[in-house]
């Protein structure tokens, strides 16, 4: 491996120069909300020959290790013979609220570009300058040094020492990892069936720095089929880096559970799950503010120890293992395995911290998303997850009830959420006969006044809490946000909920902002079970001409899986009328075929009607039945009654497309019969129809990109419970008229279509 460590400035300083706590990195987070336009207008007031945006880079020798360290500077002027490094920042708290001196990381950075500037023109000494410049007024203050080159490079040479430790160990780690990733074997006896060619075509797709989209059957162990192929291009230096992105917490266990097995076959590689905020916070509330949290408070001032701590001690950083370091160094867990992120080897992680432009890692340099892949699980789930990531709304009601809050208390909170809520009156009272309705597009008014309540909101939560206040402040901040994004596969529409309004901006078609939040990474590889039809997901996930395609066959036979359709409405107008039909189907499964069995309904209100009336005919066969908003534990629960070799039968009542119907591995006896009531097609909604609409008027079949595909992939995920081994068998049966229907038919796994109609 190379002795080389590439760092961008900004990285090493905010690693040598942490201090505080996390609403510090509140505040400089969410104060850039117009920080792009404030660098533009500062740097147009340049003078001819001065330069803005400079690239710089130098390299250090430190210790026996070469740091190649780049960034990018704000202004490079050129006054009165002196050389001037200008680092903007922009702010929106009062301006007597900022330290009179600057701050220490920012003074940091704009050293670091002076050493560059004045190595690179043998200066021997140079002017620094902070310019801070606030969001709402545009005032201005300005900081200005001078530094000789002496000073400038012992400071440089200051921060690569502090930063020496933590490379230290990152290069020597990697060296290890390198070598085992080299020598590492498969962790199993031998190959599934279709394990070999889906590993082969995934480790092909990185080297040859491609985009793969398989569609490979449940049961033949996907995850361990695309980890292991990526962990030995990172031992032949194709890779550094591996994100496994899923969108269910069970299917993050299994990329757990894939790496302690490669572990115990001699891989070292550093892994961290990272798992949701509100899951991992220590405290009864979520406040990321050092007046409530005693983990954030600080945080800065403990976490390079506490990330030394942990790496040098485990490889697999669970939430249970950051969890208990973060105990131990004081630290917010959360924070702690966003900052794990950027140590390791693999990151096993949601599908927005990488593709939402809103929560995304977005400390990768360009250099490390070449040398990184992404490898996506269950990629269905990224068709509508893509849409919930590019679209925002807005209501009514918080501004209105902000309006009455505040009003006597801070007037410009009263003025901005009185001007957004008039905005809004406005808009029914020119709509006010229908409950939906599209807007061609936002005024600029009304932009500028979002604009103007998230700056003044901001202003105020440095100084008191309102959780009002605060939820709509981050509600306008995503909405702000996604207003940049918007594109030709957008539509701004309206909805009324009594006296309530909604403003949403619907991606229709998420393809383009996936394709662009993807771009850059070496490889992106996109698999499921039920990928198919494989054109329409490679079209809406954001692939392109050149990527790879893989199907690969069940490795399971014909026998294994007896499927039976029988032919009842299940449309909403019949489903009373046919609900006795659908219990007598149950009753003859269960008798014919006695054990453990799972039902699937389209919607819980359907659930619950055949649920009640099958109970009331059937008082002897135990059944469970899936809760809305079910903790972790109750669904381990339901499941763990999923026992093999049981004398009595199971009848488990859920939904489809829900949290039992993927991504749950009930192998063998587990599980023996499958019930699928319905084709899943998404209820007919103003969005949906929206979708339909939009496709339909680009030549494509908009019926079954908005309806029939979404709904029959949850058919199939609810079908791929049955069959999980070589050694399984079972009963699927299909409750659908539709299923006779040849554009379902055709839709159907090969294994399915041997059927018997009952």
């Amino acid at each position: 491996m190379s002795e080389d460590i590439q760092i961008s400035v900004r990285t090493l300083v905010e690693h040598v120069f942490k201090s505080g706590s996390i609403d510090a990195r509140f505040r400089s987070t969410t104060a850039m909300i117009d920080g792009t336009r404030i660098h533009q207008k500062i740097q147009k007031t340049y003078q001819e020959g001065d330069q803005k945006e400079v690239t710089l880079s130098t390299g250090i020798r430190y210790e026996g290790l070469t740091f190649l360290i780049e960034g990018r500077c704000d202004g490079l002027l050129f006054h009165d013979d002196k050389v001037i490094i200008d680092e903007i920042k922009s702010f929106s708290q009062p301006l007597d609220q900022l330290e009179p001196e600057g701050y220490p990381v920012h003074w940091a950075q704009a050293k670091m570009y002076a050493y560059i500037v004045a190595m690179d023109r043998e200066l021997k000494d140079i002017n620094v300058q902070l310019t801070y410049v606030h969001v709402d007024t545009e005032e201005k203050k300005s900081l200005i040094r001078n530094y000789t080159f002496s000073e400038l490079e012992s400071f440089a040479w200051e921060v690569v020492q502090g930063y020496f430790p933590y490379a230290k160990l990152l290069h020597n780690h990697r060296k290890e990892r390198d070598e085992s990733c080299k020598e590492l074997v498969f962790p199993f006896k031998s190959y599934r069936n279709g394990q070999r060619k889906l590993a082969g075509a995934v480790y092909k797709t990185i080297v040859d720095n491609k985009n793969l989209f398989a569609k490979a059957p449940t049961g033949i162990g996907k995850t361990i089929s695309t980890l292991f192929p990526a962990m030995k291009a990172i031992g032949e230096g194709q890779l550094n880096r591996v994100f496994y992105l899923t969108a269910k917490t069970i299917t993050r266990t299994s990329a757990e559970e894939a790496f302690a097995r490669m572990g115990s076959c001699g891989l070292i590689a550093k892994t961290v799950t990272i798992t949701a905020k509100d899951k991992v916070c220590f405290q009864e509330e979520t406040k990321c503010q050092k007046e409530f949290c005693e983990f954030a408070n600080g945080y800065y001032d403990r976490i390079n120890e506490a990330i030394l701590d942990i790496l040098l001690n485990d490889n697999q950083l669970t939430r249970e293992v950051i969890e208990r370091y973060a105990r131990k160094h004081k630290v917010c867990p959360f924070e702690y395995s966003i900052d794990l992120a950027y140590s390791v080897d693999a990151i096993i992680c949601d599908y927005n911290y990488l593709f939402d432009p809103r929560v995304s890692l977005k400390r990768l340099l360009e250099e490390q998303k070449k040398s990184t892949a992404l490898l996506v699980d269950e990629a269905h789930n990224l068709v509508d997850r893509g849409r919930e990531m590019f679209s925002a709304s807005l209501n009514k009601e918080p501004f209105l009830q902000l309006k009455k809050d505040f009003k006597g208390v801070n007037p410009t909170i009263y003025d901005t959420a009185s001007n957004i809520n008039a905005w809004f009156i406005k808009m029914k009272k020119m709509n006010e006969n229908q409950k939906e309705f599209v807007l061609e597009q936002l005024e600029d008014a009304f932009l500028e006044q979002t604009r103007q309540f998230a700056i003044t909101a901001e202003q105020v939560l440095q100084l008191e809490t309102s959780p009002l206040l605060l939820e709509t402040y981050f509600m306008v901040n995503q909405f702000l946000k996604i207003t940049e994004l918007l594109n030709e596969h957008f539509v701004i529409y309206a909805e009324k909920d009594r006296n309530d309004l909604k403003i949403k901006l619907f991606c229709i078609d998420p393809s383009s902002l996936l394709r662009q939040m993807g771009k850059g990474y070496r490889a992106k590889i996109f698999f499921s079970a039920t990928l198919s039809p494989m054109a329409y997901y490679q079209d809406i996930l954001g692939g392109s001409e050149g990527d790879y395609l893989l199907s690969i066959p069940s490795p399971f036979n014909e026998e294994q899986v007896d499927v039976l359709i029988k032919s009842l409405s299940t449309r909403y107008r019949d489903r009373e009328r046919t609900r006795d039909e659908i219990i007598s189907v149950i009753q003859s499964m269960l008798k014919k075929k006695p054990g453990n069995h799972l039902i699937f309904f389209p919607s819980y209100q359907y659930l619950l009607a055949v649920y009640e009336q099958f109970k009331q005919i059937d008082v002897n066969t135990r059944t469970l039945i899936q809760e809305p908003s079910m903790t972790e534990s109750k669904r381990e629960d339901f499941l763990a009654a999923f026992k093999p070799n049981q004398t009595e039968t199971l009848l488990g009542f859920a939904v489809l497309g829900g949290v039992f119907s993927e991504g749950v591995d009930l192998v063998g006896d587990r599980l023996n019969g499958v019930v699928v009531i319905g084709v899943g097609l998404p209820q007919v909604c103003f969005e949906r129809n929206m979708i339909k609409d939009h496709f339909s008027s680009q030549g494509k079949n908009g019926y079954e990109y908005a309806y029939v595909y979404p709904g029959i992939n949850k058919v199939l995920q609810a079908g791929g419970r049955l069959i999980r081994s070589e050694q399984d068998h079972g009963t699927i049966v299909l409750v659908d008229d539709r299923f006779l229907h040849r554009q379902y038919q055709q839709l159907l796994p090969s294994e399915w279509r041997q059927f018997r109609i009952i």
